[in-house]
């Protein structure tokens, strides 16, 4: 299924304001690095340009890519195609205020400035799809929303979205301006949409635009599962050390096992499984290689039946599909706060008390899993004696069965913040933004 007739990519609506789209969309975020080296600017038009030739119309990009660097190449690739017939998807919201500072900001001023700036770097007339690409909890979104309502007016902007936002935060900035689309990290890998945010936005009728769906590469092929190359910063991801990578290899079997199944790949089988979920979907995978952007449109060959789409979900549980990124999943609202000194990061960390209680967290810094963190007195020894092993200057401040506290040197604050999306730096607090929806 993954071989045959050059393939005709259908189209879609997202949201019931009039956009169009194609099925499968293309994230341009790895182009100039992201995961990977970037690629020379030459190499990238071609990857954009062999997208649009294989039927791909709609390219997802943002001011905080490279940063800049991803709007400009795509918009120096755009004078080489009918600007017409493609659909131009960028962001806004995450600033960067120093070499490891960033910050979300989304008031009108600001919101104004970065289509402005987008529109110059991406030398368009207009942006078809804008994305408030992080929350900012100190501007009421009623606000956000109403300036970028304004650029609509203006003829600056088409169509609104939001990334990352809670149910409440959707509501409300949909009451003030139609939201076209929400875009939000959906694959087998990562499920937790399915439970609110999903219903909501066929409530509202919203287009769902899954960015990750390939499990950020992982369900791209063994090459990501057992040998991430070099310059990965894959590599710091906690999903891919340790036991983590153990036990996400062993989904990965399952879904090799599947695709072959289906005679598809993995990567084309957890496409089509998203692609399953309804018609106002778009997932916006990102690749550097023309091989795996053929790949990657070779899914829309597969076909699956509800029984199929339960099958695989089935041998991914939701519940599997949360294991941890930067901090468990179950401790994100007991994340009390990250301080940052000159010296050093102070980290305090409450067990919540939720259906699946949380016996423990993982922790990662400078491209390296660093330990698992008991809440466990009788293990804080072990703890800071595994830390001093891996050389780290880890010290647990204090660890009862309900709280853990700990702190490590300043010189891995920049390597941990810079690499690591989910993650905001603002005012000396290093917030988490994934979990945390705001």
């Amino acid at each position: 299924m993954a071989e045959g007739n050059e393939l005709q990519i259908p189209r879609v609506k997202l949201g019931n304001q009039g956009l169009e789209v194609s099925k499968l969309g293309f994230g341009c975020m790895s182009l100039t690095g992201a995961y990977n080296s970037p690629l020379s600017e030459e190499d990238g038009i071609s990857v954009i340009k062999h997208a649009f030739s294989k039927g791909i119309t709609f390219f997802d990009t943002s001011d905080a890519y490279g940063p800049h660097t991803n709007e400009i190449l795509l918009g120096k690739a755009l004078k080489q195609l009918p600007r017409e017939k493609i659909q131009i998807a960028t962001k806004f919201g995450v600033q960067r205020t120093g070499f490891s500072n960033m910050q979300v900001n989304g008031s009108p001023e600001y919101v104004r400035s970065c289509c402005d700036a987008s529109l110059k770097r991406l030398d368009v007339q207009y942006i078809d799809l804008y994305y408030q690409h992080r929350v900012d909890t100190k501007v009421p979104i009623e606000e956000t929303v109403g300036e970028l309502k304004k650029l609509v007016e203006e003829g600056k902007v088409k169509y609104i979205g939001l990334s990352e936002a809670s149910p409440d935060t959707i509501r409300r900035a949909h009451a003030v301006h139609p939201i076209t689309a929400v875009q939000m990290e959906w694959s087998l890998w990562s499920r937790d949409i399915e439970e609110e945010i999903i219903p909501l936005c066929r409530e509202l009728g919203i287009g769902i635009v899954p960015y990750s769906p390939l499990g950020r590469g992982f369900f791209a092929g063994k090459g990501v599962v057992e040998n991430l190359a070099a310059n990965s910063t894959l590599a710091m991801h906690p999903r891919f050390q340790g036991e983590n990578l153990d036990k996400n290899k062993a989904i990965y079997s399952r879904i090799e096992s599947l695709a072959k199944k289906h005679q598809c790949t993995p990567a084309q089988l957890a496409l089509a499984w998203v692609f399953k979920h309804g018609e106002d979907v778009a997932p916006i995978p990102g690749t550097t290689k023309i091989k795996n952007l053929d790949n990657n449109i070779g899914s829309l060959k597969v076909k699956l039946t509800e029984e199929d789409l339960k099958e695989i979900s089935d041998a991914v549980p939701i519940e599997e599909s949360l294991i941890p990124m930067v901090v468990e999943w179950d401790v994100i609202k007991g994340l009390q706060r990250i301080n940052f000194t000159e010296e050093e990061v102070s980290i305090t960390i409450v067990k919540t008390s939720r259906e699946r209680i949380l016996e423990e967290c993982s922790l990662s810094l400078f491209g390296k899993f660093l330990t698992t963190i008991p809440f466990n007195r009788r293990a804080a020894r072990d703890t800071m004696r595994m830390a001093w092993r891996m050389g780290s200057d880890l010290k647990i401040l204090e660890v009862r069965d309900d709280i853990l506290q700990f702190i490590f040197p300043i010189e891995f604050q920049m390597q941990w913040i810079l690499n690591n999306e989910p993650w905001s730096f603002e005012n000396h607090l290093l917030r988490w933004e994934r979990g945390l929806r705001t």
